[in-house]
Formats: C-alpha cells, structure tokens, sequence
C-alpha cells in the first residue's frame, strides 16, 4: 500500500493578469483568452518589468530575472508537505523530482532541493513534464521493495515562465509557475490512500510538445489539445471504473485549458460540484497543476470520499492515480 501522508503547494507572489499580456501589445485580450483556455490570470517567477522590457526574447536571461530559484519554490513546497505529514526534512530517506522545466541538466534537482531542506539521501529525478506526478506515484506504487525508506518526498518544481516568449500570444496565455511536493509512505499509514496507478506513453510523438535547452516552450497546439482531451478523458473513465462509486468520486485534471476540462467532465458524467481545478487563477502550472489543487483542498476530504487525478504531458505521456480517503 502507497500511502499519501502530506502535500504541499507554492505559488509566487507576481501575477500575470489577462489586462498585463494585454499590455504587451501581443493580439490578445481578456475575451480572446476566455474563450479559448478560460484562464484569468497566473503566478510567476520573473521580474514583471523584465517581461514587459523583453517579452523574454532570450531565456538564459531568465534565471537572473527571476525572485526565486526551483530548489527555494520546492523547499517551501516540501515544508508544507512535512509539517502536513507531521515529521521534519531528517524523517525522508529518498527524494525524487521532475517538472518541465529543471534549472540544471545536471546535476539532478532533487539534489538541489535536498540540499536546500538540508536533507543527505538518495535524491534523483524521475521526470515526465506534466504528466511527472502520476509517473512519480506509478514508480513507486509498483516497484516497491524491503527497502524503500519510511518516506520519501516527491516533487515537481515548475517555473515554466522562464521558457516562454512573450511576444507569442499562444503560449504566453498559458503558463503560470507554481510548484508542490508530496510526503508518501508504505509503511506509515495515512489518511489517503494511492489505491491504483496507470502510466502510458506514445514516444512518436515527443516532438510536438518540446522545450530544448536554453529555448523557449514550442508545441503543436491542435494536435496537443485533441490528444490532451482523448488521453486525459480515457484516463479518467478507467479510474473512474476502479473507484467504488464513479457517481461520486472527484475529479482533478492535468491543469491546462478549463474548457477542456470541462468537456472531459461533460463526457464522464462527472458534475460541476466534483470537478476541482485552480488553472482559471494559475494558468498551467506543468506537473505542479493538478496536485496544487490537491494540495489546495487537502483538508476537505471526508472519510470515504475518491478522487481520480488524470494528466498528460510531453513524450506524449498520459496517466493519473486513484487516491481514497478514511478508512
């Protein structure tokens, strides 16, 4: 049994509001941004000045315009996850991390955020852009061994605005930056539970959604959109179909498009009051979206209640985890 013992969240504090890309004289305005994504506003990372100045023309200038570094947005998301889970950064015998957007090739970043917590074990990435979450649980739901450690904390650092170029309205829209962690155990029992796991990928199609070393984000939009939306709704009927009741169970989705997300939930059957999202305030937040939201609504599960995650990312990867709560 994977259990799910704390999780945690961060966003930065400067807002990229529909009126500022507006601003920016780049063909967009709050309508055109609603009809298409449904995004309102998101957080980032960079310097709003240095957005406005630049439009981030040239991403190796990022890292110097931002107000936080990913091994400080993953510290503070991991703080919360270890006070939620109830122990200290001395308790986690592993740490794996991945996202979209590392600051390093190498060396892995979960070194870099160990090192920040002060934490000396195991720490390496196990990466799947968006879709990381769900590959960080399916890895360690289903290789589990004698010797995994009592906890290990798991992490997706995503300050993907450094990647994106403000003079392209389509993906400027999108993104927001934000950042969570997640303590989980086999041996320490929780109040949530991972009860079933699923991971797919389709390595033909790595090429349509890319961010190359020192570039900017790059995708092939329609055909992204129409796979995130096959993908991620067959995703979801298949946990769905493990739950105890499917007439009941919550839904979080790879936090991308609102629109999309509600057509997935359309198609499931799955009501307004089960479907959890945040990206109409964060934009996409990469593999930190969904499980921001879980991160955001972590006190309000009862005893009983199921709630199936489905994302997808990159590679193209797709896949998501059945998590119950109580007893």
């Amino acid at each position: 049994m994977l259990y799910l013992n704390g999780i945690g969240h961060f966003h930065p504090e400067n807002v990229i509001d529909n009126g500022f890309l507006e601003s920016l004289d780049i063909g967009t305005d709050d309508t055109w941004i609603l009809e298409r994504v449904g995004i309102r506003s998101r957080r980032t990372v960079l310097d709003l000045d240095y957005i406005r100045q630049t439009r981030n023309q040239d991403p190796r200038a990022a890292a110097e315009a931002s107000s936080y570094t990913n091994a400080e947005t993953g510290a503070l998301a991991a703080r919360m996850a270890m006070d939620r889970a109830g122990i200290s950064a001395g308790d986690i015998g592993m740490v794996l991390s991945g996202g979209c957007s590392p600051q390093w090739s190498i060396p892995a970043e979960a070194c870099t955020v160990a090192n920040e917590l002060g934490i000396t074990a195991p720490s390496f990435d196990v990466s799947s852009a968006c879709s990381t979450f769900a590959a960080q649980l399916h890895f360690l739901y289903h290789y589990q061994s004698g010797a995994m450690p009592d906890y290990v904390l798991i992490l997706q650092p995503e300050n993907t605005t450094r990647t994106v170029d403000y003079s392209d309205r389509a993906t400027a829209v999108l993104w927001g930056d934000g950042t969570t962690a997640a303590v989980v155990s086999t041996r320490h029992e929780a109040n949530a539970r991972v009860h079933y796991t699923t991971l797919h990928s389709d390595p033909s199609g790595w090429s349509k959604v890319r961010i190359s070393c020192a570039g900017h984000f790059e995708q092939e939009g329609r055909s992204v959109h129409r796979f995130a939306i096959r993908k991620g709704g067959a995703t979801l009927l298949e946990l769905l179909e493990r739950a105890n009741d499917a007439d009941t169970a919550n839904f979080i989705g790879h936090q991308a498009n609102l629109l999309a997300l509600q057509g997935m939930c359309r198609e499931a059957n799955v009501g307004p009051d089960r479907h959890l999202y945040n990206v109409d305030e964060f934009g996409n937040c990469g593999a930190a979206g969904a499980t921001s939201v879980l991160s955001q609504h972590w006190d309000d599960f009862a005893d009983g209640q199921e709630l199936a995650i489905a994302v997808v990312g990159s590679g193209l990867t797709w896949g998501g985890g059945l998590i119950r709560f109580g007893g």
